[in-house]
């Protein structure tokens, strides 16, 4: 079965084609962040509108790329949710008259289902049951996940996910949108010696996050750095951003090695945005090392949206036999545990 995936919940147009048998035939994307960067966060409404100049073009890309027509889809799979729902809805809209051009049935997919699985598109994927932290834009959660659709939340953030806490950081020190890949390259030059952050919710008991009390800490060591002008000297700014990265990134291993040991299961999966991060990788190998468990991700450029996990995605929903109706799903908030299984 090949299967035309669509992603369009935020800031990046992605498009891909999915062979059940062959694999990822190929893919395409196109990323806003330039456009948004001005205004130092996404803009829904021209996030809407740069997906509607940008989503037909990226399709024939990759159907040109693939030496395939249209006509040889079998399917297609579109992200219905959550996400900003202008920009769901352009992909759902698409993908759904599409499919009915083509007589072809579609499957609306969840788009934390399509980073959990995107780990699956490497050639040595894990294997059920496995624990899996999400950490993509406004998501950051553990989930024990024993099949597909077979998702038990085991802990989420209470306010700030790791990915705002990140972005918001970096506007702290004046750096540019989106802040994780900026904070992270300037951590590497900063002395983990000098600043110690709270690493939060770690001295209680449960596998919930909280990053809003760091992000004022974060805010506070910021203020008190800068001097009359109200500059930080760059050193001082790269030691608070390796301060930073390493309070989140210990708090994340802590609350993975917690869920760990008590699912029992012998695997960790990261996922999203934020498991691009070196230091977390790095610190998260140590975690399963001492717990004899596997760690497993996305090459990079699939940790970020991406056609090519939905695509996969909704390959295994088809392939169960599930699909959409004439109507257009577009669902602004999903909850990841409401999804059926397959």
């Amino acid at each position: 079965m090949r299967v035309l995936g669509i992603e369009t919940s935020c800031d990046e147009t992605g498009v891909a084609l999915y062979d059940s048998e062959q694999g990822l035939l190929s893919d395409a994307l196109y990323s806003q962040v330039k456009m948004h960067a001005e205004y130092g966060g996404v803009v829904p409404e021209l996030a809407s509108r740069d997906h509607v100049r940008k989503l037909l073009p990226l399709i024939r890309e990759v159907m040109a790329k693939a030496e395939l027509a249209l006509a040889d889809v079998d399917a297609v799979a579109y992200t219905a949710g959550p996400g900003l729902i202008g920009a769901l809805m352009v992909g759902a809209s698409t993908g759904r008259a599409l499919a009915l051009g083509l007589g072809v049935p579609a499957v609306g997919v969840h788009h934390m289902e399509g980073h959990l699985l995107a780990p699956m598109l490497e050639d040595n994927p894990p294997s059920f049951p496995f624990v899996a932290l999400l950490v993509s834009g406004g998501h950051t959660q553990l989930v024990s996940v024993k099949g597909i659709g077979q998702y038990e939340l085991l802990g989420e953030s209470l306010d700030d996910a790791a990915g705002e806490a990140f972005d918001k950081a970096a506007k702290m020190l004046g750096l540019d949108y989106p802040g994780g890949p900026l904070i992270a390259r300037l951590a590497q030059q900063g002395n983990r010696e000098r600043y110690r952050f709270p690493r939060p919710m770690t001295d209680r008991p449960g596998l919930d996050f909280s990053f809003s009390g760091l992000k004022t800490f974060t805010l506070n060591t910021a203020n008190g750095a800068r001097d009359d002008d109200g500059n930080i000297d760059p050193q001082t700014m790269a030691d608070i951003a390796c301060a930073f990265e390493d309070a989140v990134v210990e708090t994340l291993a802590i609350k993975c090695r917690r869920a760990l040991q008590h699912t029992g299961m012998k695997q960790l999966v990261i996922a999203g945005g934020v498991s691009a991060n070196q230091r977390l990788r790095e610190r998260l190998a140590e975690v399963v090392k001492k717990e004899r468990a596997g760690l497993f991700y996305a090459r990079p450029e699939f940790c970020t949206d991406n056609g090519a996990m939905i695509a996969y995605a909704g390959c295994q929903r088809l392939l169960a036999g599930q699909s959409a109706d004439l109507t257009i799903l577009a669902r602004p908030r999903w909850p990841l545990d409401t999804l059926d299984a397959i």
